[in-house]
């Protein structure tokens, strides 16, 4: 473990102050699960020393392979439940340790299909908790994408998360930590991935040009310019890309928000970041967020993307 985050985590684990529930807040594709995975292999470990497990005993052999049989994973899906969907998980994680939200639903076949983690999952993770661990230590629960539970399944895993049984390590991976039920964030401890390269974030190549049009646009006071990069997005290749664009927008909404609460993002923020966080008003960032994922719903609900471009525009516009 050579980060400071990597660091603190093994830190925790040598003193025995573990918080029973972690969550990662990390960009789309910011190798929250490699992370996650890292810490619980060094937390099973029994022969780990200088911050690092030796990789060698059966616990790491296990985890080198994603086989441990007390560690276990809720990820959204389309159909069934995770465990439906091991073998692909498996695949995916260990030949891509920095997996994107497409990648994943790529990997399980669902591109343009919705995806939860529902309450069949809930069930499921609950009765297996309530059996004792095959290997006699630590168990482990890793949620990908928590804020897409729906209610029923977060209101289940909420009394396990709040009072776990001994040895239960509770790990989530999010990307929108604002989406997380409130009761269940509160009781966990948050900690940032903090990006890296210059953003951070998924998808900066192919979106981030778009993005920094629709921006200045607005930013213009010109409907005109705003419409027309509303025109760019409806022309995306494919509806996934027009979702990808979406999350996209979202994750540069919040460091807008992290610049202008004098917060860090983990890196520098860039020039144009720390623009528009001067430009805009403190409300905006809220609102914006809140425009991106009603533009995502719609997407989701197959409306079609010029309509959802648009709308998209006019929400930015009125809020900016």
């Amino acid at each position: 473990m050579t980060t400071p985050l990597k660091a603190a985590l093994a830190g925790m684990v040598d003193s025995g102050k573990v918080p029973h529930a972690i969550l990662f807040h990390e960009d789309d594709g910011g190798g929250g699960v490699a992370v996650a995975l890292e810490f619980l292999q060094y937390l099973f470990c029994n022969s780990r020393q200088d911050g690092e497990p030796c990789g060698e005993c059966p616990s790491c052999n296990k985890f080198s392979k994603l086989i441990h049989p007390d560690v276990h994973f809720i990820f959204p899906v389309n159909q069934g439940t995770s465990r439906d969907h091991l073998k692909a998980w498996r695949s995916l994680v260990l030949s891509k340790p920095g997996f994107t939200e497409a990648d994943l639903s790529a990997a399980l076949g669902i591109e343009g299909k919705s995806s939860l983690i529902a309450v069949a999952q809930a069930r499921e993770i609950l009765d297996t908790l309530s059996l004792s661990a095959l290997e006699g230590g630590y168990r482990a629960v890793l949620v990908y994408l928590p804020e897409k539970m729906n209610q029923e399944a977060a209101n289940r895993l909420l009394k396990m998360i709040e009072e776990p049984p001994a040895l239960t390590q509770f790990v989530l991976i999010t990307h929108a930590p604002e989406k997380v039920l409130v009761t269940i964030r509160s009781r966990c401890q948050t900690l940032r991935i903090a990006p890296s390269g210059q953003t951070g974030v998924a998808g900066e190549e192919q979106f981030g040009p778009l993005f920094a049009s629709l921006m200045d646009s607005l930013l213009s006071g010109s409907l005109l310019d705003a419409l027309e990069a509303g025109e760019q997005i409806a022309a995306l290749p494919s509806r996934e890309d027009a979702r990808r664009f979406c999350i996209y927008g979202a994750s540069r909404i919040r460091d807008i928000f992290v610049v202008q609460q004098g917060g860090s993002l983990g890196v520098e923020p860039t020039a144009q970041t720390a623009r528009w966080a001067r430009a805009v008003r403190k409300t905006f960032p809220h609102n914006a967020l809140d425009s991106f994922t009603a533009a995502l719903k719609l997407i989701e609900r197959n409306v079609n993307i010029k309509i959802v471009s648009t709308d998209l525009v006019d929400r930015l516009m009125t809020n900016l």
